[in-house]
């Protein structure tokens, strides 16, 4: 997501279920974080508070939530459920954290924080395959304090996010295919990550992700705009500030997919705006931005998503229904391979 003032604002958008998009561009409140109970017996579970690491070898995976060490001294929180393969990973938008994906809008009540639920995509998904999701440095989560995961006091890139979710998934002694779901920001590491040239990564979705479209779309007035406000989120307190310039860079000169994966592109279809620059909507450079996306990873592309930026907690079984698919064609292609 990038989100807090500037940046795309899909906890912004979390935070109101739907037709506030205007709204989407302002400073986020955020809300209730609870972990949600597991589907299994509690025997089956494997659980590690924030501090500790997770057995080095606990059989068949269980669920596991806790911090796992990262080189040079850094510490991750994740949480993994459910079991099956490929192993599908969270990866959050800009500054939010794992509970963006244990949490939905609770339809009763407009404009409410998003809640846990049981209908949230990890728990969703967790029932037909494994699933994890993730803190990085400098994420939120909806109840407004900061995750566990060690801060970094910089801002970071596209291939600082690949680096630390491999880090995390051979920490937590998680293994491949992988299907990557990426969120905004989140999209943004989850491109990189495929096409550095890890033969694990079997499929994608994004949702209503960023891009290195974006570059192009928006007019130079509005891209300078918006990174002078994303660079103005920079503090003292070690909140995650994406390196967009960098990433596109890093991306644009990173391979192509050595090969198509099945993948599916998930749009916001409820028109919301980065305000930034004086050449009105950025709506229109959003939407053209998804078209060449969903173009390039030849993907199933979804535009009646009834959605904000905000996909996972305003729509959770849209997401959860194209991570399925995904699945469904990774486990065909594991059945077939020669297809």
């Amino acid at each position: 997501m990038p989100a807090r003032r500037g940046a795309p604002p899909s906890r912004a958008a979390a935070r109101r279920p739907r037709r506030l998009a205007a709204a989407l561009a302002a400073a986020v409140a955020l809300s209730a974080f609870a972990s949600l109970a597991p589907a299994g017996p509690a025997a089956a579970r494997t659980v590690a508070r924030d501090g500790t690491d997770p057995p080095a070898d606990r059989g068949p995976r269980g669920d596991f939530e806790g911090t796992v060490p990262l080189p040079g001294g850094r510490r991750i929180h994740v949480e993994c459920r459910g079991t099956g393969t490929p192993t599908v990973v969270l990866v959050s938008g800009a500054r939010g954290a794992a509970d963006e994906w244990t949490h939905a809008a609770d339809p009763a009540h407009p404009g409410a924080a998003p809640v846990p639920s049981a209908s949230a995509v990890l728990p969703a998904v967790a029932s037909f395959t494994r699933v994890c999701a993730y803190d990085r440095p400098g994420t939120t989560r909806f109840d407004g304090t900061q995750s566990p995961s060690t801060a970094v006091h910089r801002p970071t890139t596209a291939a600082d996010g690949v680096a630390d979710l491999r880090a995390v998934l051979a920490g937590a002694g998680e293994h491949g295919p992988y299907v990557l779901v990426g969120a905004s920001w989140g999209a943004m590491i989850t491109a990189l990550a495929a096409r550095t040239g890890d033969p694990r990564v079997a499929g994608l979705v994004t949702v209503d992700g960023a891009s290195t479209h974006l570059r192009d779309t928006l007019t130079p007035a509005q891209w300078s705009d918006w990174m002078r406000k994303v660079d103005a989120m920079r503090g003292p307190e070690g909140l995650e500030v994406p390196d967009y310039p960098t990433s596109v860079a890093q991306i644009r000169a990173a391979p192509p997919l050595a090969r198509p994966l099945p993948a599916v592109v998930l749009s916001s279809d409820e028109p919301w705006d980065l305000r930034v620059g004086d050449s009105g909507s950025t709506w229109p450079a959003w939407t053209a931005a998804q078209n060449r996306l969903a173009a390039e990873l030849r993907a199933r592309h979804v535009t009646d998503t009834d959605s904000g930026h905000g996909i996972a907690v305003e729509q959770p079984r849209t997401v959860t229904d194209a991570v399925r698919e995904v699945v469904d064609r990774v486990r065909d292609g594991q059945r077939s391979p020669g297809r």
